[in-house]
Formats: structure tokens, sequence, C-alpha cells
């Protein structure tokens, strides 16, 4: 019996597959990146918050160091 030829939908179908499956692939690849830089984010935050904070107790003893020396002239309201 000779061999049929094969089907041309299921050629397409196959080729659709294998493309599909690369994308799939790729955007795994991209989730998990996208989730490192996630996370980088977030400690960069967590670490600009402390050095605000760091900031903002300095500035207050700097305020508090030249009410002491009397280097500030009194705020009139």
């Amino acid at each position: 019996m000779a061999e049929e030829p094969e089907n041309l939908v299921l050629r397409y179908l196959r080729r659709i597959d294998a493309r599909l499956e690369n994308v799939e692939r790729k955007l795994d690849e991209l989730v998990t990146r996208v989730g490192s830089l996630e996370r980088g984010f977030a400690g960069f935050q967590t670490d600009l918050a402390a050095i605000n904070l760091r900031l903002d107790n300095l500035d207050r003893r700097v305020e508090r160091i030249e009410r002491r020396l009397d280097l500030v002239e009194p705020v009139a309201d």
C-alpha cells in the first residue's frame, strides 16, 4: 500500500505547537527575570527607607545642636 500524503492541517498544527512551546519557554524565562528585578527593587526601597530615617535623625540632632549653641535665629510666628 502506498504511503498517504501528510495532512497539511496536521503539519501546520505541529509548527504552531513547536512555536508555542518556544514562546512558553521564553515567557517562563521572562517571569523569572521580572521576579528577580522585583526582589532587587524591593531591597533598594528598603535601603532607601533606612537612609531616609538616618537622615531625619541626623537633621533633628543638628537642629538641637544649633539651638544649644545659639547658632539659629528664633523663628517668628
